[in-house]
């Protein structure tokens, strides 16, 4: 076990793995606080959405040869955000069918985009680093690594400020309504937070890999917790360990960082999903 500490702590002498373990814990944190309402609202899908979209965002910023693609990706995906979880239901075409169809759609015409007009000759290269993550997050630089700060600090401080709110229109919608709570205002808060984390992740697992950082850790949760407080807070402590350990499980293996990520993700919902079957059991 040693030789293992001592190569870990060789690794952590290198900068490139400090601003990945800073990046990978804000992006977890973030992801797993938002993930609870997403999915208590029967949003989990919306990641798996506008994580295509930030693709093809991506894809048209690589083809424009834009020298901030950052900024273009981050407009594109607030707004279709806003437009996906402004939707109301009873309209010709479901919500979830219409996130269905942006999702298909952008990855494709994302990934036509990058075909036809191929900014360099590593299109495989391209095309796998932005859909799976690839070894970028072992690429951040340290004006990276600050940006992810403040916009983490960001969306944390949003949440933390209407953390009151956001539970109330989570769980009851139209008594958030009735109680004078404005209730399209703070779903245009949540559009905006899910699509700056979402442009996060994408350094850290890749587009096709995002909805795993905002699903498995709320799941997890709810499997051994019970009130919303106890899942918010055992969501974010998953994610962070699981993200903390793929990040270094990836470094000492040479195995991708995002798949890495979510395997870990994976197993430790099977474990808790496991610990509240027990749990059940015991409590009968």
């Amino acid at each position: 076990m040693s030789p293992v500490l001592d190569k870990l702590g060789n690794y952590l002498n290198y900068p490139f793995v400090r601003y990945a373990l800073a990046a990978g814990t804000l992006i977890a944190l973030c992801s797993s606080l938002l993930g609870v309402t997403l999915v208590l609202k029967r949003f989990s899908f919306i990641g798996s959405g506008l994580s295509n979209v930030a693709f093809f965002a991506m894809s048209l910023s690589t083809v424009l040869s834009l020298a901030f693609k950052l900024p273009v990706v981050l407009v594109v995906t607030v707004l279709c955000a806003v437009f996906l979880l402004q939707r109301k239901e009873g309209r010709q075409i479901s919500p979830d069918s219409v996130i269905a169809m942006v999702s298909v759609g952008s990855l494709a015409f994302g990934y036509l985009a990058m075909n036809l007009f191929a900014p360099s000759s590593n299109l495989a290269g391209d095309v796998c680093s932005t859909l799976f993550g690839s070894t970028s997050i072992l690429t951040l630089t340290l004006s990276d690594v600050w940006l992810c700060i403040l916009l983490s600090a960001a969306v944390l401080t949003v949440f933390l400020l209407f953390y009151h709110k956001l539970f109330s229109i989570t769980f009851d919608e139209e008594f958030a309504r009735a109680t004078g709570t404005r209730v399209s205002s703070y779903k245009l808060i949540i559009a905006v937070i899910t699509a700056v984390i979402i442009v996060l992740s994408m350094n850290l697992v890749g587009s096709l890999l995002i909805s795993a950082l905002i699903i498995f850790p709320a799941l997890s949760a709810m499997c051994v917790c019970q009130s919303f407080r106890g899942v918010t807070i055992c969501s974010a402590i998953f994610s962070v360990c699981c993200a903390v350990s793929g990040i270094l499980l990836s470094i000492l293996l040479g195995t991708p960082v995002g798949s890495t990520i979510v395997a870990i993700d994976l197993l430790g919902f099977a474990c808790f999903y496991l610990a509240g079957c027990l749990k059940g059991v015991f409590h009968r």
